[in-house]
């Protein structure tokens, strides 16, 4: 792994596949790092002949934090109540720019976008943002912005809230324990615990940066409604969702869908809040077709 200093910004990053390989950046979500991205989700799109670079989001793993004061539960309150209250260090406009930071730290014009949540979102807006640089966009269990749909569960929103501002422990492996139980609460019925058990403590060995997700999540309540903006996007867009998601519910996909002229919707009735094993192969497949929509020519690399 590789750290890109831009400008005040140090961002973690990760490539794999051929140099010569059409690139595609993926994006994680909300306090989740690059290696949470499945071995066979990345090794899938090098097989199929992709340049795949991931990257850890500021505030997460080995990329730059913020200073500052530490936002507390009533920050957060506030912020869920209504996007005027949210005060944010930055916004996922400011996320979306990082990438394109990095992108030209890689001297990439252009690339196939793909995004998981969170990082649905900032695939989004850097589309929005920089349409000259993306081929293709992927958002997969994320939204619009637009608070009407995509919200959380009500049931599991006392438990986000609780957990956000509970004191992580200092122990790698209670923290690990504390990982597994919390992604079990957004998966769906093709959890697997041993998978996942791997991926936190590989995520606890590089960095444990609780506040970082607290800062994350103020940037979303804090940025705003994409839903206009996403109307203009142009490039082939496809976008992913599982019906039993509760932290992103379907109706956030079907809103970005619907935002999005021409885009691809691909709901499946096994998925939630995650990337289960059994379609992976199916994902894999999906983003291909969808980056094979684009008409990608020497613009791909600078020089």
């Amino acid at each position: 792994m590789t750290s890109a200093e831009l400008g005040d910004i140090t961002i973690e990053y990760e490539v794999d596949g051929p140099d010569e390989g059409e690139p595609m950046l993926l994006v994680m979500g909300l306090g989740t790092q690059l290696v949470a991205w499945p071995e066979d989700l990345v090794s899938g799109l090098v097989d199929r002949g992709y340049r795949v670079i991931r990257m850890d989001n500021r505030d997460i793993g080995l990329s730059s934090k913020t200073e500052g004061p530490t936002p507390g539960r009533t920050a957060l309150v506030r912020g869920f109540a209504h996007r005027r209250y949210a005060q944010s260090d930055y916004l996922i406009a400011d996320m979306a720019a990082d990438a394109v930071a990095l992108l030209d730290h890689l001297d990439i014009a252009a690339v196939h976008v793909v995004g998981v949540s969170m990082g649905g979102m900032i695939a989004q807006q850097l589309t929005i943002d920089h349409p000259e640089r993306v081929l293709s966009l992927c958002s997969i269990m994320s939204t619009t912005g637009n608070r009407r749909h995509g919200t959380v569960s009500p049931r599991l929103l006392p438990i986000m809230a609780r957990s956000m501002t509970t004191p992580r422990p200092t122990d790698p492996d209670e923290a690990a324990r504390l990982g597994v139980a919390g992604f079990r609460l957004i998966a769906g019925p093709h959890f697997d615990a041993e998978e996942i058990g791997a991926s936190v403590r590989l995520a606890v060995s590089r960095n444990v940066n609780p506040l970082g997700t607290i800062r994350q999540l103020l940037a979303i309540q804090a940025s705003p409604d994409r839903t206009a903006d996403l109307r203009r996007v142009t490039v082939p867009t496809l976008v992913i969702h599982g019906l039993l998601d509760r932290l992103v519910q379907p109706s956030g996909g079907i809103a970005t869908a619907r935002a999005v002229p021409g885009a691809k919707l691909v709901m499946f009735p096994d998925m939630a809040h995650d990337l289960p094993r059994p379609r992976r192969a199916e994902i894999v497949d999906e983003i291909s077709r969808n980056a094979a929509r684009a008409h990608v020519g020497s613009s791909a690399t600078r020089g």
